[in-house]
C-alpha cells in the first residue's frame, strides 16, 4: 500500500535557476553556513582568549628598566628608573598631527584597525610567503607593546586584532594617543615622549617646536638607526619626510615646510642628558643604546644585569674621597675644595676617576667618573691623562716581548733596548691609543691614556698577556623575563704569558697585590695602578683644568696609604 505525500513547490530560487545549478547552489548554501559558523567559532576563540588581558594595563605606566649589579642586587641610584607620564593637554598639536602622517593617517577615523592595509598587507605577506608587512595602527601597536604579543605569527596577528578592538571599546582616542606617547621606545634609553623630549632637546614634551616635533616622531620607526645622537643626517631626512607627509595631507603648505627645515637643530649634550643618574648608569646605559642598535628591542620593561660589583665600588668611593679629603684639608692646601663649588659651575676643586676591571673577562667591577655625578656629569674615565711614570708596566712589556732585560725602576735605560716605536706597538696592542712620542721621552711617559684604557692594559699583565674587551652588561631579559642579550669575553693575544709576568715585577708588591702609585714629573697628575689577584684597578687623581696637586712625595704617600686601607681584594 503507497502513502501519498503532497508535493512542495520549488522554492523561489529553484524556479528561476536551470536544474543542474540547483544541486551546486545548495551545497555553496549549506558550505557557507558552515564557514560563517566556524568564522564565528575562530571570533568567540580570539576574543575570549583576549579577555585574559587586563585593559587597565593600558592607561598604567610601563615598568622603567631595571638594573642589576653582578650579585643580582638591584642598584638604586637616584632617579635610576624614573619615568614621566605626560597628559594629552602637554602634546603639541603639531607632535600629534607629525604622528599621524608618519604612522597613522586615518587613526581617528578607523576602528582601530585600517581594513585596507590590513589586506594589503596580507597579500604582500602571501606574496612573501612571510610577515614583512605589519600595517599596525596606534591603537595595534599599543596593544602590542603593553601586553607583549611580539611573535611574528598568524596567531600573534589575530590575538592583536582582538586585543586592539578591546582598546578601542574601552578608551578614547586622546587617551590611546597619550598611552601610545608614554609607552614606547624612542632610543638613547628614553621610554615616553617626555623622557625622549628631555633627553634629545633637553625640554619638556609641551616645549618642543615643529621641527623637533617632526625628528622624534621619525625616530619611532628606528629608534636606533633614526637617533639623532647615533646619525643626525638620518634623523634630519626622517623628520623631512614626516613634513613632506604633512604637506601631503595638506596640514601645512610647502613655504611652511621649509621654514621649519630651517630651524636649527640644538641637541642635548651628553653630559646633560635626562636618563643619566650615575657615572657607572650613565656608562651602562651608552652600552646598553649600542645594544638595543643590534637587538631592536622596543620593550619599556628591561632588567640589565650589569657586570658592577656595588660593594666594590662603594668602598672605592668611601676609600677615594676620604684620601682626597684628607690632602684637603691639611693646612697647605691652596686650592678650592667640594664644599667651594658654586652651582651652575665647572668644578674647580679635586677629582678622581676610577675603573676596576675583571682580569680573565674583560667585565668592568667598578666605574666612578668624578666626586659628584650632580656638580657635574663629565665622565673622567674616558679622558686622556698624562701617565709620567704609570707607563713604566707598559715600557716592561715591549721589552720583555722582545726578550730584553727589564729593570724595575729604570724606564729609560729598559726602553732604549728597542726603541720608541716598539714601546708604542706593544702599548697599542694592550689597548692604549695614544698619541705616542717618537722620541726616548716616551720612555719617562710623556703619553696620554685613559683610565679605562689604563685598567685594561694593566688586565693583560694579570691574563697572561690577552687583552680582554671591557664590558658593563653582561645579560639583558625583556619583560617576559626572556633573555634578549648575553655578553661574551672577547679576547686577543697581546704579549706572551711571560713578557706580562715580567712587565708586572715592575710593580711594587703590596698585601698580595702588585701596585704603582706617584705622579707625573709636573705634579698635575697622580696615578694607582692595582693589579690584584681578579681584577685591574686604575685611578687618576687631578684637576679638569691640569694644575700642580702637591709635591710628588706628599701624593705619593697619601696613595700608598690609600693601597693599604684596600686591602688585598
Amino acid at each position: 500500500m503507497s502513502t501519498w505525500r503532497p508535493i512542495r513547490p520549488p522554492a523561489f530560487w529553484q524556479r528561476w535557476l536551470p536544474q543542474w545549478l540547483h544541486w551546486p547552489l545548495k551545497i555553496f548554501f549549506q558550505l557557507s553556513i558552515i564557514l560563517l559558523i566556524g568564522l564565528l567559532g575562530f571570533v568567540f576563540y580570539y576574543f575570549m582568549l583576549s579577555m585574559k588581558f587586563d585593559m587597565a594595563d593600558v592607561g598604567k605606566l610601563p615598568a622603567g628598566t631595571i638594573y642589576y649589579d653582578r650579585k643580582g642586587a638591584e642598584i638604586t641610584a637616584p632617579g635610576a628608573n624614573s619615568r614621566r607620564l605626560v597628559k594629552r593637554s602637554d602634546i603639541p598639536q603639531f607632535l600629534v598631527d607629525s604622528l599621524r602622517a608618519r604612522e597613522d593617517a586615518k587613526f581617528f577615523e578607523h576602528p582601530g584597525i585600517d581594513i585596507r592595509g590590513l589586506a594589503r598587507a596580507t597579500v604582500r605577506n602571501l606574496k612573501d610567503r612571510d610577515f614583512t608587512q605589519g600595517a599596525s595602527t596606534l591603537t595595534m601597536q599599543l596593544a602590542r607593546n603593553t601586553f607583549n604579543v611580539k611573535q611574528k605569527s598568524m596567531h600573534r596577528k589575530l590575538l592583536e586584532i582582538a586585543l586592539t578592538l578591546r582598546v578601542e571599546a574601552a578608551y578614547t582616542k586622546d587617551e590611546i594617543l597619550t598611552n601610545y606617547l608614554n609607552r614606547i621606545y624612542f632610543g638613547a634609553g628614553a621610554y615616553g615622549i617626555e623622557q625622549a623630549a628631555r633627553t634629545y632637546f633637553d625640554k619638556s614634551t609641551s616645549e618642543l617646536n615643529e621641527s623637533e616635533c617632526a625628528m622624534i616622531v621619525g625616530i619611532i620607526r628606528g629608534p636606533h638607526i633614526f637617533s639623532p645622537f647615533r646619525n643626525l643626517d638620518a634623523a634630519i631626512e626622517q623628520r623631512n619626510q614626516t613634513l613632506n607627509r604633512l604637506v601631503t595631507m595638506k596640514v601645512i603648505d610647502e613655504a611652511r615646510r621649509d621654514v621649519i627645515k630651517a630651524m636649527p637643530v640644538k641637541l642635548a649634550k651628553e653630559d646633560e642628558r635626562e636618563t643619566q643618574t650615575s657615572y657607572a648608569l650613565q656608562a651602562v646605559r651608552r652600552e646598553l643604546d649600542h645594544i638595543l642598535d643590534a637587538a631592536e628591542t622596543t620593550t619599556g620593561s628591561l632588567k640589565v644585569y650589569t657586570t658592577l660589583d656595588a660593594g666594590w665600588q662603594n668602598r672605592l668611593e668611601i676609600e677615594l674621597t676620604r684620601a682626597v679629603e684628607d690632602l684637603e684639608h691639611e693646612s697647605t692646601w691652596p686650592h678650592p675644595t667640594e664644599a667651594d663649588h658654586a652651582p651652575g659651575t665647572d668644578p674647580a676643586y679635586l677629582q678622581y676617576a676610577a675603573v676596576t676591571t675583571e682580569s680573565r673577562t674583560g667585565a668592568v667591577l667598578a666605574l666612578i667618573g668624578g666626586r659628584n655625578f650632580s656638580h657635574s656629569r663629565f665622565d673622567r674615565t674616558r679622558s686622556s691623562r698624562d701617565l709620567g711614570s704609570a707607563f713604566e708596566p707598559f715600557v716592561a712589556a715591549a721589552a720583555a716581548e722582545r726578550g730584553k732585560l727589564v729593570m724595575p725602576g729604570r724606564p729609560l735605560q729598559t726602553g732604549r733596548q728597542i726603541g720608541p716605536a716598539e714601546v708604542a706597538r706593544i702599548a697599542k696592542r694592550c689597548g692604549m691609543s695614544g698619541s705616542f712620542s717618537e722620541t726616548e721621552d716616551l720612555f719617562r711617559g710623556t703619553v696620554n691614556a685613559t683610565p679605562l684604557e689604563m685598567s685594561a692594559g694593566l688586565a693583560v699583565l694579570g691574563n697572561k698577556g690577552k687583552l680582554a674587551k671591557t664590558y658593563l652588561i653582561r645579560e639583558i631579559r625583556d619583560a617576559s623575563d626572556e633573555v634578549i642579550y648575553t655578553a661574551k669575553s672577547q679576547l686577543t693575544a697581546a704579549i706572551s704569558p711571560s713578557a706580562a709576568t715580567d712587565a708586572a715585577s715592575v710593580l711594587q708588591e703590596t698585601a698580595g697585590t702588585r701596585c704603582f702609585t706617584g705622579a707625573t714629573g709636573s705634579e698635575k697628575d697622580a696615578w694607582t695602578l692595582r693589579l690584584g689577584p681578579n681584577g685591574s684597578t686604575a685611578i687618576w687623581l687631578g684637576f679638569d683644568k691640569p694644575k700642580v696637586i702637591a709635591p710628588e712625595a706628599r701624593l705619593k704617600s697619601l696613595l700608598d696609604e690609600f693601597v693599604k686601607r684596600l686591602g688585598n681584594q
